[in-house]
């Protein structure tokens, strides 16, 4: 086993909501083979367009629900011998060529919703049922607001690294190359898992220049909303889920607007400004270890505050 291998082996999955896919990506009868948490499953959308996601393999041989498994109703069939699963509860409600079905005969239904644009699927390494709810962004069907982009990306790393950087104003010096270190304030809801992170600065753009906020809400372990406030009613969102494949993989879904009001002054030199951002940081991703017991110094006050932070995930 390599270092890097050793070191990714002591942090699990965590718990929380995490994209699955876009909503965009599944109409109705549409089958989709998702590696997530490290496990194989089927998304689908029913006849009557719920979303439902199950455990990939069928109870009965084997084989993978999502290779040539098709909707039939509210669920889907094994493409091997037929056998039908239910989508809301993952038991075998037909087996063509028998009367009675087993009562092992089901697969494990995950908890779905659809929300902002993407599919979250519902992870807990007890099993536990979600015990919180992904909060709406109004802005993406706000008329005032552009139609989202996105983007998308997968990253050898486990997710916490890349959710990490978020709280780590030191890094916005060396790897993006901001003059200075911003300023950086931390609050917390009351049940812990929301978290926001404020920077203030000055930001000059062609209507003049603005005492500007960038907040971060990051909402559970993952799932975080950047949007940069103090420009009057323009104003820029950025909303990503950053979702676990398995202990070592990341795949993060990113989506980006802004009010049409500021679109084509300052809204497209941000997107890519984001996405040349994370690009910057991929390097560093691609090549480094988690240290789960970093040595950390007195300016690493941000850092230490998102590892207590992230310890109720788990």
């Amino acid at each position: 086993m390599s270092v890097a291998e050793h070191e990714h082996t002591k942090l699990p999955i965590p718990n929380g909501w995490f994209a699955v896919a876009w909503a965009h990506e599944l109409v109705a009868g549409d089958v989709k083979r998702v590696h997530c948490f490290g496990q194989e499953l089927v998304l689908f959308r029913t006849r009557t367009g719920k979303v439902r996601l199950l455990d990939g393999y069928c109870s009965h041989l084997g084989a993978h629900l999502a290779e040539g498994g098709h909707v039939v109703g509210e669920g889907v069939q094994c493409p091997f011998h037929g056998w039908q699963y239910c989508g809301a509860t993952g038991k075998c409600t037909s087996i063509p060529y028998a009367e009675r079905i087993p009562a092992k005969a089901k697969v494990k239904p995950w908890h779905v919703v659809e929300i902002n644009r993407m599919i979250f699927a519902w992870h807990h390494s007890g099993g536990e049922p979600p015990s919180w709810e992904i909060p709406l962004m109004s802005e993406f069907d706000d008329p005032a607001w552009t139609a989202p982009r996105t983007f998308e990306l997968e990253v050898p790393v486990h997710m916490q690294d890349m959710a990490e950087n978020n709280n780590d104003p030191v890094h916005f010096h060396y790897v993006h190359g901001m003059t200075e270190i911003p300023e950086t304030e931390t609050k917390y809801d009351d049940d812990g898992r929301r978290m926001v992170a404020v920077s203030r600065g000055e930001q000059v753009t062609p209507f003049g220049t603005f005492q500007t906020e960038l907040i971060r809400d990051t909402f559970g372990l993952g799932l975080v909303a950047v949007r940069i406030e103090g420009m009057g009613d323009a104003g820029l969102l950025m909303y990503s889920s950053t979702s676990p494949v398995d202990h070592c993989n990341t795949h993060s879904r990113w989506l980006f607007t802004c009010t049409e009001n500021l679109v084509d002054v300052a809204g497209e030199h941000f997107i890519r400004g984001m996405q040349q951002g994370v690009m910057q940081d991929m390097r560093i991703w691609q090549n480094k270890i988690h240290r789960s017991e970093p040595v950390l110094c007195e300016g690493d006050g941000f850092l230490a505050e998102f590892r207590r932070w992230t310890k109720q995930f788990y």
